[in-house]
């Protein structure tokens, strides 16, 4: 039995975030291995700097929620590796999923340690008695 054409057209909203993602301009280089590469210390390098560019990005949840569902193996997506998708692949992810659909991209980050420090305030110290 064929399908219907309509069937197979692609939905526009389920991939609409891209067109407003930071990395809409850049080089596909900075967020997949190029053949290129000359070796693991500039691929460390450019994914730092996928990295540090997604955690400004307005879509990153949406990012990080498409490649974690659709399973991308390749790429730094919503400021997460290769690798990182795989630890949470293996740890778990779907908990981290809100109601509306997208993954909380803060739990996923303590999920692989990478909880930012708790900021220390100075405060002055009152006289000891």
């Amino acid at each position: 039995m064929a399908r219907a054409a309509t069937a197979l057209r692609p939905i526009i909203e389920a991939w609409e975030w891209q067109t407003v993602g930071l990395c809409r301009d850049r080089s596909t280089a900075q967020f997949f291995h190029p053949d290129d590469d000359l070796g693991r210390i500039s691929r460390r390098l450019r994914e730092a700097a996928a990295k540090r560019l997604c955690l400004s990005c307005p879509v990153r949840a949406q990012c990080a929620t498409h490649a974690l569902t659709v399973g991308e193996d390749y790429g730094v997506w919503g400021g997460f590796t290769e690798t990182d998708r795989a630890r949470l692949r293996e740890a778990g992810w779907r908990d981290a999923l809100g109601d509306d659909g997208l993954v909380d991209v803060a739990m996923l980050e303590r999920r692989l340690g990478r909880a930012a420090a708790p900021v220390s305030v100075n405060r002055p110290r009152s006289s000891q008695r």
